[in-house]
């Protein structure tokens, strides 16, 4: 009977453990930090080498890519934040749009290793042949 007790225990601590450390895990994305790329330079001190998600226009002219390695410069509010990116940009992914990315500062660079491409109804309209429209 007492050893029944503490199985049940010890299964229910292992479950609620497993169940905290999956909301910790799901949370992960949600409570990152955000920051315009002006924001996160005049923030850079505080922010040190925490993870967090930039957001800013990456400026033309500046996207070098060598190997799995794309370089380019990221802009908002005429401050500039070079950007190393560890991986394949996304197809959408091209100077002068805006971007969300995800990774920490490094040294004088932020490096990344996730880019969102953020766009607006101006790409259906200007690519109808890419997007499948349905009717409500």
């Amino acid at each position: 009977m007492i050893d029944t007790r503490r199985r049940l225990w010890l299964a229910g601590i292992v479950v609620i453990g497993a169940l905290g450390f999956l909301v910790f895990q799901g949370l992960g994305n949600a409570t990152l930090y955000f920051r315009t790329a002006d924001e996160a330079v005049a923030q850079r001190a505080q922010l040190g080498e925490r993870r967090f998600r930039i957001e800013g226009d990456v400026v033309a002219g500046s996207v070098v890519q060598n190997g799995n390695d794309v370089r380019f410069i990221l802009t908002s509010k005429s401050v500039d934040v070079p950007v190393v990116h560890k991986g394949d940009p996304p197809e959408l992914f091209r100077p002068g749009i805006p971007v969300v990315l995800e990774g920490r500062f490094q040294g004088d660079h932020f490096a990344s290793d996730r880019i969102l491409v953020k766009h607006s109804e101006t790409y259906v309209a200007e690519n109808p042949d890419r997007v499948a429209t349905t009717s409500r």
